[in-house]
């Protein structure tokens, strides 16, 4: 019975243990269970949704892209009309998430939603409305376009700048009064909501660079026509029709369409990369001791002055070089002599102006912001890659001009601009981003011992102890008066409008200035630009 008994206790303390082990690797299991299943519920979709809202959207621009290129081939299978379609369902589908947005948001107006003070500005919203006008002015060309030829049309050119025309105006109301939202509810919805915009804009700004790109290459392939060159088809831009009742009247529509393409073109980019930002800005917290910059006009004197006078000499510039061009043999070559010679002065200006506001930053040694901040990382990377286009057109106008036999007059003049070129955006980026990541100045760092004093010696109200009751303030206070706690706020009051009145730094004022005078000087040689891309198929006719 001890035998049959001590086996008995040995089988059950076996028993025992592996059970106690069992139970044991059961916990741990449950743990993993529930802590895989909290993962999934919870971290998983709050940690992927901005890659799964991505890869939604480079597959939504990979498959509009590839639309685009099957109507660029020569005996199209896709016509452009189902390339409009397909746009104009996208921007439908932006339109409704935009109305679901505002609504929602309507009906939550009484709580409180976090903003990003340095999402965007007023004046860059007021830019984007300026382009978003000039966008609709497109559309009701595209719309008298589409009567002229209405018998050999398509009905998607007719729905697509109607649909366009509403969105553009969805779009310029939803990013003045919601740019800068942080979303923090249904953030996965948003995200996708959000990313569908972005992307939707960026195949409207492929669509106006193929648009432009086509309108480039039927003139070039006209001048070659012009020039007795064989083997040259030339492809209608516009629809032959039966009817030639309005062809005049839609001809000038069409002509005008190609002056608007850029504005379009920069609008949609522009639109894309603010609301880039708002995606990455989704359930992103803010730092509450961030505040807004308010931009100060006190001292701006020499810099808009400077700015307008280029832009009125551009102006002028432009006009002598236009009216000029077509002239004689020698008016031609000295009319493009001083169209360079201009610009060269225009970009010395500018990398003077991007040099001085270098030295004066380096000599600050004021240390660098190195937070996170979205919009500032995207403006870095915008900058660079807007810079590439007028790196890479330079270096090939100074390989042409060192590699042609031609003895033209301006070719020296053309070889000196396009270095310039290069240093003056060489120097106006390290500008810029110098001034991105440039620490703010603030009015307690110029007194930092007062600050420290008034931190060390006050209790604040998280340091003071709870209380409850009625504050006697006669009892704590028995000297003072009414007359004398008006009299002290009043000096206190003063004392603060004293310091908010300190004289303006003149390291700040002069880099204010710079500032304003690169941005008018920039607007001069957009200008340029527009004007010789415009009259470059003439003067390729010319000479």
């Amino acid at each position: 019975m001890e035998g049959d008994g001590g086996l008995d206790v040995t089988c059950l303390n076996k028993y025992c243990n592996s059970s106690s082990s069992s139970s044991s690797s059961s916990d741990q299991d449950r743990k993993l269970f529930m802590k895989l299943k909290l993962n999934l519920s919870g971290d998983y979709p709050r940690k992927n949704a901005e890659f799964l809202s991505g890869q939604y959207g480079i597959n939504l621009f990979l498959i509009g892209v590839a639309l685009m290129l099957a109507v660029a081939r020569d005996n199209p299978s896709v016509e452009e009309s189902h390339l409009l379609a397909f746009v104009t369902c996208l921007m439908v589908l932006q339109l409704i998430w935009m109305m679901w947005y505002i609504l929602l948001r309507e009906r939550r107006k009484n709580t409180r939603t976090e903003r990003d003070v340095n999402a965007t500005t007023s004046w860059i919203r007021g830019a984007l409305t300026v382009l978003a006008v000039l966008s609709l002015v497109m559309d009701a060309f595209r719309i008298g376009y589409f009567v002229g030829f209405s018998s050999c049309l398509s009905a998607a050119y007719a729905v697509y700048p109607v649909v366009h025309a509403t969105h553009t105006i969805a779009q310029v109301h939803f990013l003045w009064f919601h740019i800068k939202d942080v979303v923090k509810s249904l953030e996965i919805f948003e995200r996708f909501g959000v990313i569908h915009a972005v992307f939707t804009n960026v195949l409207l700004w492929c669509n106006g660079v193929m648009s432009e790109a086509e309108h480039f290459m039927n003139n070039h392939i006209r001048r070659l026509s012009f020039l007795d060159s064989e083997n040259i088809t030339i492809v209608a831009s516009e629809p032959v029709c039966n009817s030639t009742t309005s062809s005049s009247t839609s001809s000038l529509f069409s002509r005008g369409l190609v002056y608007l393409f850029p504005f379009n073109v920069e609008y949609h980019i522009f639109v894309s990369v603010l609301l880039f930002v708002m995606w990455k800005n989704i359930g992103r917290t803010i730092s509450s001791n961030k505040k807004s910059l308010v931009t100060k006009s006190q001292g701006l004197t020499l810099g808009p002055i400077l700015g307008l006078l280029a832009l009125a000499s551009t102006i002028a510039v432009l006009v002598v070089y236009i009216t000029r061009i077509e002239g004689v043999l020698e008016l031609r070559q000295s009319a493009v002599s001083m169209f360079y010679i201009y610009g060269i002065v225009m970009l010395a200006v500018m990398c003077f102006s991007g040099a001085l506001g270098l030295l004066i930053y380096r000599a600050d040694h004021v240390p660098l912001d190195t937070s996170k901040n979205t919009s500032r990382q995207l403006d870095t990377e915008l900058l660079f890659g807007s810079s590439l286009g007028s790196w890479f057109m330079s270096w090939c106008s100074i390989v042409a001009v060192l590699c042609t036999e031609s003895k033209a007059s301006y070719r020296w003049t053309n070889f000196v601009y396009s270095i310039f070129i290069v240093l003056e955006k060489y120097l106006q980026n390290l500008f810029i981003i110098e001034s991105l990541y440039r620490q703010q100045e603030r009015a307690e760092r110029s007194d930092p011992e007062l600050l420290a004093g008034s931190e060390i010696f006050s209790v604040t109200s998280s340091m003071a102890p709870p209380f409850s009751g009625i504050i006697n303030r006669a009892y704590e206070t028995p000297d003072k008066t009414p007359e004398k706690e008006q009299e002290e706020s009043r000096e206190v009051y003063r004392c603060e409008e004293q310091q908010e009145e300190q004289p303006l730094n003149m390291k700040r004022l002069i880099l204010k200035n710079i500032a304003v005078l690169l941005i008018m000087c920039n607007a001069s040689v957009g200008l340029r630009v527009f004007v010789d891309v415009h009259l470059s198929r003439k003067k390729k006719k010319l000479f």
